[in-house]
């Protein structure tokens, strides 16, 4: 099967030897996303949780939409927090980008992240299905 590699200037540039996300016929599996404006690649929020976490879903959502495809489309969400009494707040956020009905997830409590922040997401899509 033929992997096409997607890349968007509207999510931040891949920090690494990686791409932002690779579509494998019907799938796509975005890589993480930190909580970076795209177009200054510098952390947003100031240490503020919820605006991290906003990011991280803006980011997620213009990967998405090069790929063909919206929010609604995630079949499994992998979250990464470094303090996971950031979870409520995580489900609030996730709330406000991706509606019922929710796509499978897990919540996992790390020890640090990229660039000191404190939220990461990695997704799977399925289009056309």
């Amino acid at each position: 099967m033929a992997k096409t590699i997607i890349h968007t200037d509207k999510a931040p540039a891949a920090i690494g030897a990686y791409s932002q996300a690779v579509r494998a016929g019907d799938a796509v599996y975005m890589s993480g996303q930190i909580p970076l404006d795209p177009a200054t690649m510098t952390v947003v929020g100031n240490g503020d949780f919820r605006a991290e976490a906003r990011q991280v879903f803006k980011n997620l959502q213009a990967v998405a939409e090069a790929a063909g495809g919206t929010l609604a489309d995630i079949v499994k969400l992998n979250a990464y927090l470094t303090d996971l009494t950031n979870f409520a707040v995580f489900n609030e956020v996730m709330a406000e980008f991706i509606q019922e009905p929710f796509p499978a997830r897990a919540a996992v409590g790390v020890a640090t992240l990229p660039k000191g922040v404190q939220v990461e997401a990695e997704a799977v899509l399925v289009l056309n299905a």
